[in-house]
């Protein structure tokens, strides 16, 4: 592949998840990371993109904060193995809560089946993955409708989460490092993130491997605070080596390879 070819792959890319580590551009280009530094540099000096410690973001992305309908676009399967794999910390009878984005729904999708649960969301594509499952109670949090993440944000969510004491609360994000923990671009989702972590006896971070190595505008839980990081093989093992020293315990889902159909 020619450097121009390559490096409009990566523009790509970098436009589809909006933040993308250094070791998945990389693979999906099939070069060195050496190289693809190399291109990063040229992209960032035309103001293509941004570069950011372990990939490239969206110029601007630091507070750009994705729609439902973007982030649904972004690394499907990873979130589905995620999901799957966090759903083995809930035990019957557990107290929890469950932050907005599309892989916290996918993990609520997992959870239908216990025989007895307690789930407060402020996520209304959460809600709806657990509206009937017999087993699980779910309670909603009042709080004003920020349509493009299908989630209740505000001091009303914030007050209501304040009288919550979970088990564990299961939240994502927007970017995770070990230098500033979990972040997002939004003042009014970080609060609620903020108090999400606060509602639980322990946090749980749900992030597929575009967030790893990668800042959003405001963090919301520091790395020396997260329990537990279900994460995906495609993570930057490195950033997940750090954030392991830091005392995270971290799950790694496999994805299973996409299979491949012959025409004929």
């Amino acid at each position: 592949m020619f450097a121009a070819e390559r490096r409009q792959r990566i523009l790509e890319l970098v436009r589809s998840s909006g933040a993308i580590s250094l070791r998945e551009l990389a693979r999906q280009v099939q070069t060195s990371e050496v190289t693809v530094r190399r291109d990063l540099r040229a992209l960032e000096a035309q103001g293509l993109l941004d570069r950011r410690h372990g990939g490239a973001v969206l110029p601007g992305s630091l507070s750009h904060e994705p729609s439902y309908s973007e982030k649904a676009l972004v690394a499907a399967d990873a979130k589905s193995a995620i999901a799957k794999l966090a759903a083995g910390l809930v035990s019957d009878g557990d107290a929890i809560v469950v932050g907005a984005g599309t892989t916290t729904q996918a993990f609520a999708a997992q959870l239908t089946r216990q025989a007895e649960l307690t789930v407060v969301t402020n996520s209304l594509l959460v809600a709806d993955a657990l509206a009937g499952a017999g087993g699980v109670d779910v309670i909603v949090t009042g709080g004003s409708l920020r349509g493009s993440i299908r989630a209740l944000v505000g001091g009303t969510t914030e007050h209501a989460l304040a009288t919550v004491q979970g088990t564990a609360a299961f939240i994502s994000g927007n970017g995770l490092t070990a230098a500033r923990g979990l972040s997002t671009p939004n003042l009014s989702v970080a609060g609620v993130d903020r108090a999400l972590a606060a509602a639980a006896a322990e946090v749980v971070v749900l992030a597929d491997h575009t967030k790893i190595g990668t800042d959003a505008l405001l963090q919301t839980v520091a790395a020396e605070d997260i329990r537990h990081l279900v994460t995906d093989d495609q993570a930057d093992p490195a950033e997940l080596d750090a954030l392991r020293e830091l005392g995270v315990q971290v799950h790694v889902a496999d994805v299973p390879p996409k299979s491949t159909r012959r025409s004929g």
